[in-house]
């Protein structure tokens, strides 16, 4: 069978791999979609001369659906024909973070399918059974890999900010995550303030719910937001970039005893945390993808409410097409991305 490998310098190159059958606790997946993340980035472009060895390369993709194809021994609760999807992470399974769901955040150790183990890239996919989370009824496969990483960590993200209709949330960052954000915040009746430097992205996010827009390429974001809301600034802000700057503006952005979220990973950021934060009592979270358990809630609640994903998701391939998924994809001129498989 196939898998795609990033073999360095932002090329993706199809490798044949052994379709290996299931051992004690685990299933073999058909692979139905895998999406495309903007945390791939950074191992899609790394130079060749950084990469490991072929036969140490992992097939990236950790946003992985399938449909059970095979079941090993010892695996209670899944069958074949099974349609699942993937909570890429395994853990100690014994650990208090293990015991709640989050086998990400595992006391002892942790393996990241798509990073350190192979991903949904493929054709097929071997996985621990107890990461396969059922698919509810209603749920394609190509919003089913969106909600298995980037939507479903803004779902979590929106819902540890707990907005009401009552509330404005300015989200800065309007990429998968963040336009994801955008739509949850809106479905729960919250005004949406969108903040990004792309007309693509920003009418897109209109398109989600957002009630205004902000270009920041050529506004001041943090003005206009005061500006909306007389002056005090959004009951919530979430930054989605992992930007310092962008995270300087979602703090001074947010009013007295707001909220504020950091979804956006990497670089360092320096605050006056007198004046920026504790004198505004205000709140600051993390926010980082979410348990098994989550994973199920947010793929129901895109069922329930009807979730616009046809909107989100402007764009899917074919395996055999991962290059031109990747490179559409960088162009910044998409919302979320998804490659499928027949």
């Amino acid at each position: 069978m196939q898998g795609m490998f990033f073999t360095g310098n932002s090329v993706v190159e199809a490798i044949n791999i052994d379709k290996v059958g299931p051992a004690s606790g685990e299933v073999l997946l058909e692979m139905k979609a895998s999406g495309v993340c903007g945390s791939d980035l950074k191992n899609f472009r790394a130079p060749k001369s950084d990469k490991p060895k072929q036969s140490d390369l992992k097939v990236p993709g950790h946003e992985p659906v399938g449909v059970v194809a095979e079941v090993g021994p010892n695996v209670g609760g899944l069958s074949v024909g099974d349609r699942v999807m993937m909570h890429h992470y395994t853990g100690c399974l014994q650990c208090s973070m293990c015991l709640t769901g989050y086998t990400q955040m595992c006391l002892v150790s942790h393996e990241v399918y798509g990073s350190t183990e192979h991903g949904g890239h493929q054709e097929y996919m071997l996985v621990p059974a107890y990461t396969c989370i059922p698919m509810p009824e209603g749920l394609d496969f190509v919003s089913a890999a969106a909600c298995s990483c980037g939507t479903g960590t803004a779902f979590h993200a929106v819902k540890r900010l707990n907005p009401t209709g009552l509330d404005t949330v300015a989200i800065f960052g309007q990429g998968p995550v963040g336009l994801s954000a955008t739509m949850f915040a809106a479905q729960l009746g919250a005004r949406v303030i969108a903040v990004d430097i792309s007309p693509y992205r920003l009418n897109l996010a209109k398109e989600l719910g957002a009630s205004e827009v902000i270009d920041s390429s050529s506004h001041d974001a943090e003005q206009i937001i005061r500006e909306l809301t007389s002056g005090e600034g959004a009951e919530c802000t979430l930054d989605a970039t992992g930007i310092p700057e962008v995270r300087i503006q979602a703090v001074d952005s947010a009013k007295y005893w707001g909220k504020v979220c950091f979804v956006g990973e990497g670089n360092t950021t320096t605050f006056d945390v007198s004046a920026q934060i504790i004198h505004k009592q205000l709140t600051i979270l993390g926010s980082w993808t979410f348990s098994q358990a989550g994973l199920g809630e947010v793929a129901n609640f895109v069922i329930q409410r009807q979730s616009p994903m046809d909107k989100l998701i402007t764009h899917t391939f074919q395996l055999k097409e991962a290059q031109k998924a990747y490179d559409t994809f960088i162009s910044g001129e998409t919302g979320k991305v998804i490659l499928t498989m027949n």
